[in-house]
């Protein structure tokens, strides 16, 4: 135990006293690994115990360290590990970093120091806060995405997904990842069909429908139709994906990235560009990931919101031939995707994305009817635009490509134009217009007088456009007079009987885009050739280490230029050199060139939870034993964290999981059990009229006789002052230049002053409204930071941060001290046991207990409140018992309680109390007594008093006695064990 003298501590608990008892118990877990979890076969592990894997969202270490909001979650993981440990668990709780990001690069750019060096000094930040807390981590299993011993392994999982592909025939038809090396060898006997898969996103509306053609003989391709064919089932590819390319950035941005046309860092414009990037084929997964849900213990919200995301919709994908200028068939066709094939009949026009390759054939093809100019300039316009402005633009807007293609069923041509209305991100980019029962189609048809044919029959009373309910086919030949699902099924059948299309699922949910055009992330284990054919490089050269850089400014282009290309040296290897010389015959000596884009950030933090289990293995990414034992067949235990990461996050990981099963990687189908996401904690902010919001430095406060105003000041369109005080009244302003002279350059110039208003806002840097907890540890000690977080209100709800409230939490652990301490800093004792106190002590131990379980802690702390109000001096042993109580919650003085009891450290190894249950059940109740049905007073009796009993104390109570003077009483009511009501005049 600290070798400090316990006495030689200062009476008061105060700030002071919090601090030194906080660090010398922090500085004595650490030094004696108090937290340390071992791993099945390490000593000291028992085999015996339940295990709790309990795991906190790791923290991306920002350059400003902790706000008080983060602590939160870390808070409420502390609690229920410590408590676990107490109820005979064996608990993982480990921390690390989520190390790889922009901000680390960005800075990077601007001042020439290296992202790892700027990383590296926040996570040594970030670790010196959370130690500060006394949270229960084991520091042992600590590691950032940045470690090369840790991104050897994402690159290993990634190889294994390239590797892979997805039989959707296996596991019952559930489908399952395969090694790709049994794909092959299905292709080499035969026993598959050579053709690319139906299913690949990257040939959208150009492979075969399920039931197409074949390549052929497989033995008879050539190589490069092969590759082709192999490298369409892979679960990682290369495909040519409309990105957000910021030029200034020198990268491609994710959608919620972009805002109104420019970058959400630096609001720098940003174009709509293809490119060609690595990709994830989750979409293989999307039924699995959806299904998966329902057995997961997790809030509804969220698993609505991934549903949702994944937005399966059943219909069937169609092929629509393209016509010549004569009108004959060409041999390719324009697919489409709806979930309403029976509305056929009605597809009057056709509309294909800007993005869509029919876009550039008309162009090339220069038919007659186009207008190459105004189609050009188009595409354009509209290719900047993010999928979110496209879809709220009310307005139709279009051209026509100058092209037909024949509508399948009817036999008839049809005009095929594009307008943004139409994303090249959901089906196949392009869509069948049926205005006569789509509205946006519709006002489409209206806007460039279109044909318009109705195929379901609309009620009589109907006044509308589009009519979109059900009803009888109308117009649609051998579907007329079937309902909307008797004749879906019946126009699939005839689609496939006349190879013009099959039954489809199709989803939201796109494959995910898995390149970055950045320095600082995992670089790709893959080569490529002269003729930019990639290949895995062997395992045994991993980890490929990103190359040390000077010059980290990107490349101001609009043609995608990634900042590895840099480093040619490291571009630049041999066949040899990356183990792949025995790979296709391949000389050790021939040319090749590194992969130079960079995995996303998503990357290391897509399976972080599975290297906490076994951080030190050199050799697997996790031991058999350890992930046995820690992950099971459940996951982790519980894994909390903010909403904001309800779908990308828990998605991302979910794929990557479920294919590492599939592999016989991980036994568990899904990596967490139980997800709780805490709520926010807010600060004040300030909003003007419009919401926009105002940092706190640019406002201005100031109270004159009728009350406070809150402004901001504008001075030739700039906020110009950022002082505590301002009056309410420009000529105010003006008659007291004298008292903000100083802050202001030219009064008589200033052009407005704008009130806003006080919010409640998200804690953010650029609002300057963080709040830092060293300072609040510095003024009222960690313990009481994190009573004051968890009693704020339930775990899961929104709360604003009120410094002024957390002196209650202060003054609760004052009470305790005084409780429990003698002025001469020793342990204060009562030599006889007091019979409520008791009582109440096992209901605390009860109710706490409980609640943690629950996750409860503001109604546990609650009970600590009610219990310390009410309590006398305790006994040793009704210390001993509150102590480890008060353990999950305020550590720090817990373990110096312990220790004043004489007992052996640490009271976090001790066992959770236990209580009686005769103890939680009051031998007398407090009865209400009415008189004419209203309360006038309450009566305490024993709880099996009769009713006779009830009625003879009720008369005899004071307060009825007095209230009853002057009046007869007619009847008295007795509901027993409830209720006394006196009827009297």
């Amino acid at each position: 135990m600290p070798s400090e003298s316990q006495d030689q501590t200062a009476i008061r608990y105060d700030a002071s006293l919090a601090a030194d008892i906080e660090t010398r118990w922090q500085t004595y877990w650490d030094e004696h690994q108090t937290n340390k979890a071992p791993n099945p076969g390490d000593p000291g592990f028992d085999a015996t115990k339940p295990k709790y894997y309990c795991l906190d969202m790791f923290p991306y270490p920002s350059g400003a360290g902790l706000h008080v909001g983060h602590p939160e979650g870390y808070t409420a993981t502390d609690i229920i590990c410590r408590y676990k440990k107490m109820t005979g668990h064996n608990v993982l709780h480990p921390m690390g970093w989520d190390a790889f990001g922009l901000p680390a690069e960005q800075y990077a750019i601007a001042t020439g120091v290296h992202p790892e060096v700027t990383t590296k000094a926040a996570i040594d930040n970030f670790r010196r806060q959370l130690k500060r807390f006394g949270f229960c981590y084991d520091w042992t299993r600590e590691f950032g995405t940045i470690d090369t011993d840790y991104y050897k392994w994402t690159q290993w999982i990634f190889l294994k997904i390239y590797n892979s592909w997805f039989d959707v025939d296996a596991d019952n038809g559930n489908g399952k990842a395969r090694p790709i090396e049994e794909l092959i060898a299905d292709l080499e006997s035969g026993a598959r069909k050579a053709k690319l898969n139906p299913n690949a996103a990257e040939y959208t509306g150009a492979g075969d429908l399920p039931d197409g053609t074949d390549a052929g003989n497989w033995q008879t391709l050539d190589r490069e139709t092969k590759k082709a064919i192999i490298d369409s089932y892979r679960l990682a590819y290369l495909s040519q994906q409309t990105v957000n390319w910021c030029p200034k950035l020198g990268t491609a941005l994710a959608n919620e990235e972009v805002i109104n046309g420019l970058s959400e860092r630096g609001s720098f414009p940003v174009h709509r560009k293809p490119l060609r990037q690595w990709m994830f084929r989750i979409t293989s997964y999307a039924d699995r990931l959806l299904d998966g849900l329902k057995d997961l213990d997790w809030p509804s919200s969220t698993k609505t919101q991934q549903a949702e995301w994944i937005g399966r919709s059943v219909g069937a994908e169609i092929d629509f031939p393209i016509l010549d200028r004569d009108a004959e068939e060409m041999g390719e066709a324009l697919r489409v995707f709806t979930t309403r094939p029976d509305t056929i009949f009605g597809a009057t026009y056709m509309v294909v994305a800007p993005e869509h390759p029919l876009v550039e054939f008309a162009l090339d093809m220069a038919p007659q009817g186009l207008d190459a100019k105004a189609l050009t300039e188009y595409v354009e316009i509209t290719r900047d635009r993010s999928d979110i402005q496209r879809q709220e633009n009310k307005e139709k807007t279009g051209v026509y490509l100058g092209i037909h293609v024949r509508n399948p069923v009817t036999g008839k041509p049809v005009q095929v134009w594009t307008s943004d209305y139409v994303l090249m991100g959901y089906g196949t980019g392009a869509i069948m217009a049926v205005p006569g029962q789509d509205q946006r189609d519709w006002d489409f048809a209206k806007a460039f007088d279109l044909p318009i044919i109705r195929t379901v029959e609309p009620p009589k009373d109907f006044k509308g456009d589009a009519y979109t309910g059900t009803g009888p086919a109308i117009n649609s030949s051998f579907l007329d007079g079937l309902s909307v699902e008797e004749a879906k099924p019946k126009i699939i059948d005839w689609l496939l009987e006349n190879k013009s299309g099959a039954s489809k699922v199709n989803y939201k949910l796109r494959d995910w885009l898995f390149s970055r055009q950045r320095y600082w992330g995992e670089p790709f284990p893959i080569v490529f050739d002269e003729w930019q054919n990639h290949y895995p490089i062997a395992e045994d050269q991993l980890p490929v280490e990103l190359p040390p850089l000077t010059d980290y400014a990107p490349v101001e282009s609009n043609e995608p230029q990634p900042l590895l290309a840099k480093a040619e040296d490291w571009v630049n290897v041999t066949a040899g050199e990356v183990g792949i010389a025995n790979f296709g015959g391949f000389e050790a000596d021939k040319p090749m060139k590194r992969e130079t884009n960079t995995m996303p950030g998503w990357a290391g933090s897509c399976w972080y939870y599975l290297r906490y289990c076994d951080n030190k293995n050199s050799n697997k990414l996790i031991g058999d034993d350890a992930q046995s034992y820690w992950m099971g067949d459940g996951g982790v235990d519980l894994y909390i964290g903010g909403n904001e990461h309800a779908v990308l996050h828990l998605l991302y990981a979910r794929f990557w999981h479920k294919a590492l099963h599939d592999l016989n990687i991980v036994d568990s189908p899904e990596p967490f059990r139980k997800l709780f996401h805490q709520g926010m904690i807010t600060s004040m902010a300030y909003q003007r009229e419009d919401k926009t919001l105002v940092p706190r430095d640019e406002v201005l406060q100031w109270t004159i006789a009728d009350g406070m105003y809150v402004a901001e000041l504008i001075y030739d369109n700039s906020i110009i002052f950022k002082q505590p005080s301002l009056p309410k009244e420009l000529d105010w302003l003006i008659a007291e230049l004298e008292v903000i002279s100083s802050a202001i350059t030219d009064c008589t110039d200033i052009e407005k002053i704008r009130p806003v208003q006080e919010v409640v806002a998200k804690m953010s840097k650029s609002l300057k409204n963080v709040i830092n907890p060293d300072d609040v540890i510095a003024e009222y000690g960690a313990d009481t930071f994190r009573l004051y977080e968890m009693y704020m209100g339930p775990l899961e709800a929104g709360k604003p941060w009120s410094t002024r409230d957390i002196i209650g939490l202060q003054r609760l652990l004052q009470k305790i001290w005084r409780l429990t301490t003698n002025e001469d800093a020793t342990i204060s004792i009562s030599d006889t046991a007091d019979d409520q106190t008791e009582k109440n002590l096992h209901r605390l131990i009860a109710k706490a207990g409980a609640d943690i379980e629950k996750l409860s802690f503001n109604t546990a702390i609650a009970a600590i409140f009610e219990f310390v109000n009410k309590a006398n001096p305790l006994t040793k042993g009704q210390l001993d018992r509150f102590v480890r109580v008060l353990s999950p919650f305020v550590p720090h003085l817990a373990e110096e309680l312990w220790a004043k009891l004489g007992n052996p450290p640490c009271v976090a190894h001790a066992d959770w109390p236990t209580y009686e249950e005769s103890m939680l059940i009051d031998d007398e109740i407090e009865i209400p007594v009415q008189v004419m049905g209203k309360l006038r007073s309450k009566i305490t009796l024993p709880k099996d008093a009769d009713n006779k009993t009830m009625e003879a104390a009720a008369l005899a109570d004071e307060k009825i006695i007095v209230f009853l003077d002057g009046k007869q009483v007619r009847k008295v009511i007795v509901v027993p064990g409830r209720l006394v009501n006196i009827v009297a005049n």
